[in-house]
């Protein structure tokens, strides 16, 4: 898969949506999937993953990026997100802010984001991010 591809966000939402296949959401009965491709051409994906305590459950994006740098670090450069109530099916959905951060993190303001309007660029999806290079002094 290539960022060329004219399929390339068919791929990404049909990937998605097998890795929601996967989600463990037991208490919202709300499953989310992601796909992205990285610089590398490799595709990672990530499921939620719930918890009792709420506040220690993992995102989608969580499980993308741990499987990013797990297969080789790298960069993303397009991401796709679904979710929805199960049983039913999925549709596009946006990262929540801390999703966002970890996502500018590893892609930047390069990375293009499928959001329910269309792809955006980081710099649309997060304006005005911190980031690494605000840690330079």
């Amino acid at each position: 898969m290539t960022p060329d591809d004219d399929g390339l966000w068919d791929d990404l939402l049909t990937a998605a949506r097998a890795a929601r296949e996967h989600a463990y959401a037991p208490y919202s009965r709300f499953g989310v999937g992601a796909a992205a491709l990285a610089d590398d051409g490799r595709l990672v994906t990530g499921c939620n993953v719930e918890n009792a305590g709420y506040g220690v459950t993992l995102c989608a994006e969580c499980g993308l990026v741990s499987q990013l740098h797990i297969t080789g670090g790298g960069r993303l450069t397009h991401f796709a997100c679904v979710g929805g109530a199960l049983p039913g099916p999925a549709h596009p959905v946006m990262p929540c802010g801390r999703c966002r951060q970890l996502l500018w993190e590893n892609g930047g303001a390069d990375l293009v984001v499928l959001t329910p309007s269309g792809p955006r660029p980081m710099t649309e999806v997060l304006p005005d991010a911190f980031g690494p290079e605000d840690l330079e002094v």
